[in-house]
């Protein structure tokens, strides 16, 4: 089962974002997290009114004790998993419940539970208790599916012959959770391409069916004896650990992260003392590459490697002697030939650092290739050329043409739009020059 922030940041955000975004938000009050509070809301109204449903089964306080104290200890242990998702260990407990409890009563139990085991969380101050509130009653959608299947099916009682109904429970579980937490994500941390949402969560879900038989095997002395749940608890102790490693590798990935920003802004500093129009046309592109690859439907991770390919797509630069680079008027051949040379050394610099960097480095080399073949340095052509690459020499092309140059005054917006269309599929990808042109609606 997974559980997500409701706050939504100013723009899409990498995984790694995700994730920091939310350790960073947890401990915030809510602010415009209406998609939560509708949901949560929505969630509490259905939860109370299944209480109303004719039910034969008994509710035994014993059970519904022991079923909140062991569900709470489940969810107080979280394992950091994609984004703004955390995976917590409920998935064992939550089969026993469907057997130990009236059916109809389930989802307010898993939301009661939830809410118990955040509760340490509220105590430490780690969550603010509207967020813990909102988030926790939103998340319990994911009861309403088994215990839909489950109530239709009329089945009260472990029985190995009932499988393919519980089969059929656990996809409901896995439909609705899905569908609510798309939702919620959406609202959390910007547009989320089904597709990533998807990779975000198979995981979880593939966690949460291996523990499901072991919630099955244990329902069956639990259903006369509520106590037998608490066996599963030391069951789930190593996972306490596990979510301790996870955490702990996540906060390494951050600062990792962290470090190859404050390098490329490093590099970047590097690239503007040595010639100011550079350093700050390269800022300027950094926004502009990023509002386009948005437009064409790259992932957070891809926009990240477009922000720092826009960042750094000049770094070379910094090899090449100021008197060429300042120059106030047109390059003859040799200087022309070694102007071109930069993003070759853009390549060769970034390259050694490795990860992201080494990636942005293989980039930075394209940055300059024509559509049509006839750019530098390898001359490569249409589709071979990255495309984040590509969107980089169109909105590259766009700066430097509206912006004054020692030898020229800047293009008017329309001029400058006039030369972006004439050179689509010859100098530019006729399909970046579309989404840059309606993100400047030109």
């Amino acid at each position: 089962m997974t559980i997500e922030v409701t706050a939504a940041p100013e723009r899409p955000l990498t995984a790694d974002a995700r994730l920091e975004y939310a350790r960073e938000h947890d401990v915030r009050h809510l602010e415009g997290a209406t998609t939560g509070v509708v949901m949560a809301t929505a969630f509490a109204v259905l939860a109370i009114g299944a209480l109303f449903l004719p039910e034969h089964t008994p509710l035994s306080v014993t059970a519904l004790v022991v079923s909140l104290l062991a569900y709470a200890v489940a969810r107080s242990i979280e394992v950091e998993y994609a984004g703004t998702f955390v995976v917590v260990p409920t998935e064992a407990v939550f089969v026993v419940m469907w057997f130990v409890l009236p059916v109809h009563v389930l989802p307010l139990a898993v939301c009661g539970g939830a809410l118990l085991g955040a509760l340490p969380k509220v105590v430490r101050r780690e969550v603010a208790p509207d967020r813990a509130l909102v988030v926790n009653t939103a998340s319990c959608w994911y009861a309403v599916g088994p215990a839909l299947v489950l109530y239709l099916a009329d089945v009260h009682a472990p029985r190995w012959q009932d499988v393919p109904v519980y089969g059929a429970a656990l996809g409901g579980q896995f439909v609705l959770d899905f569908l609510t937490t798309f939702l919620l994500t959406r609202a959390a941390v910007g547009p989320v391409p089904l597709r990533t949402h998807l990779e975000d969560v198979r995981g979880a879900y593939q966690f949460d069916a291996l523990l499901a038989p072991l919630g099955i095997l244990a329902a069956f002395p639990a259903h006369a004896h509520p106590w037998a749940m608490l066996l599963l608890l030391p069951v789930l102790r190593p996972l306490t650990q596990l979510a301790a490693e996870r955490r702990e590798k996540n906060t390494k990935m951050l600062e990792l992260s962290t470090a190859y920003r404050q390098t490329a802004l490093l590099l970047g500093d590097v690239i503007e003392a040595e010639d100011e129009y550079t350093g700050t046309h390269s800022r300027d592109v950094v926004e502009l590459v990023r509002a386009v690859a948005r437009r064409l439907g790259l992932d957070g991770d891809e926009q990240n490697v477009a922000e720092f390919t826009a960042l750094l797509h000049d770094v070379g630069k910094v090899k090449i002697p100021a008197e060429i680079i300042n120059k106030p008027g047109p390059l003859d051949p040799d200087e022309r030939e070694l102007m071109n040379s930069h993003t070759i050394l853009g390549h060769e610099m970034l390259e050694p650092i490795g990860g992201l960097l080494g990636r942005v480095g293989r980039i930075v080399r394209s940055c300059h290739e024509h559509w049509d073949g006839n750019g530098y340095p390898d001359g490569l052509a249409g589709e071979e050329i990255p495309l984040v690459a590509r969107i980089v020499c169109a909105c590259d092309a766009w700066s430097a043409m509206t912006t004054d140059r020692s030898y020229r005054p800047a293009l008017s917006r329309r001029e400058a739009a006039a030369e972006l269309r004439r050179c689509a599929g010859t100098q530019f990808d006729p399909r970046v020059v579309d989404a840059l042109a309606a993100e400047l609606a030109l």
